[in-house]
């Protein structure tokens, strides 16, 4: 039988608390969510003064790298290229760029989303969370 990595709760913990760092640092108010490969939420956190829409969105943006095993700006990047069929892919609403795919060895564990700011810096706090991580 095969083994794969996977997020603790612990770990969920750990991204959470240093996508908050990076955001307050820069003073940006938004929702962060992790999920895991299959888009299931594993945690949420929504900062003082970030809109309550971004608490759906920044789920939405985590299930869809999750389970898209990609950065959900590629699926942005797409529909922006003229591919406008994509939008009825089901199950991927949160197709705007936001969420970072964690990957171990090879295995995708689940996304980060962040939603509240403009798009690369929502994709930069997802990123410092990850980044907390130790990957094998």
């Amino acid at each position: 039988m095969n083994t794969r990595p996977f997020l603790t709760a612990v770990d969920v913990k750990t991204i959470l608390a240093a996508a908050e760092v990076e955001a307050q640092r820069n003073q940006w108010a938004v929702s962060i969510a992790v999920a895991d490969e299959g888009g299931h939420l594993l945690g949420m956190v929504r900062l003082d003064g970030a809109a309550p829409m971004t608490s759906y969105m920044c789920q939405e943006k985590a299930r869809c790298a999750a389970t898209g095993k990609r950065e959900s700006k590629a699926f942005e990047d797409m529909i922006n290229g003229g591919r406008f069929a994509f939008l009825s892919a089901p199950r991927l609403e949160g197709m705007l760029e936001g969420a970072v795919p964690i990957f171990v060895d090879g295995h995708c564990l689940g996304a980060v989303g962040v939603s509240g700011v403009k798009s690369p810096e929502d994709a930069q706090v997802a990123r410092a969370g990850i980044a907390a991580l130790t990957l094998a």
